[in-house]
């Protein structure tokens, strides 16, 4: 039963009933599919993004927790692209809601575009690709941008909405001096690492 007091519009309860039914088997397959994808592996993940329809080169890192929308099948992810957690595709206008409710569009009207990412691409947490953008490739998306807008080949972005920072040469020369080999170190040799070779980070 509903709670008290609470209504869906001019619904009978019958219809409100049947709604809410709706809304929990979408809560709950939505539950189980979240499951399913944290028991794969990323390899397994990625077959499964390439199942519902995106198309994604070779040696490409991709998060469990980034987001391919309701449309993956309009997504391309060239080769070696990282996708970092809690990255959103967006491929179409959720905005047009506003604008069916006025009866400005029709009911059914949904605009959509394709977003396209170049080869050897960093996407960084939290970044959102709006539709119809296209990734050249080597670039880097900061970590929060909103990307409304193409981005040419090896160039680094950031912000809201996002913008040229500098380009992929440029960052290269302001952070060559100051890397350290840790990449493929544990988690347990790296502290160790760190906190012999660069104690400064720890004062």
């Amino acid at each position: 039963m509903l709670p008290f007091g609470f209504r869906f519009g001019n619904k009978t309860p019958v219809q409100e009933e049947q709604q809410i039914k709706e809304i929990t088997m979408g809560s709950f397959k939505r539950l189980i599919t979240k499951i399913k994808i944290n028991s794969m592996s990323k390899g397994a993940y990625i077959e499964y993004l390439r199942k519902q329809g995106a198309r994604i080169g070779t040696g490409c890192d991709i998060s469990k927790l980034a987001d391919f929308g309701s449309e993956p099948y309009l997504i391309s992810v060239g080769n070696n692209v990282r996708i970092t957690k809690h990255v959103s595709f967006i491929t179409h206008d959720g905005g047009l809601w506003t604008l069916r409710k006025m009866g400005l569009i029709d009911n059914e009207a949904v605009k959509y575009g394709k977003i396209k990412i170049g080869d050897n691409c960093n996407i960084s947490w939290n970044a959102t690709i709006m539709p119809g953008v296209t990734i050249g490739e080597n670039c880097v998306i900061a970590a929060g941008a909103v990307v409304t807008k193409d981005v040419p080949a090896g160039e680094v972005w950031g912000g809201v909405p996002a913008r040229k920072i500098e380009t992929i040469n440029e960052y290269c020369v302001k952070v060559k001096d100051l890397v350290v080999p840790t990449c493929s170190m544990p988690k347990d040799k790296k502290q160790a690492w760190l906190r012999e070779n660069r104690p400064d980070l720890f004062d």
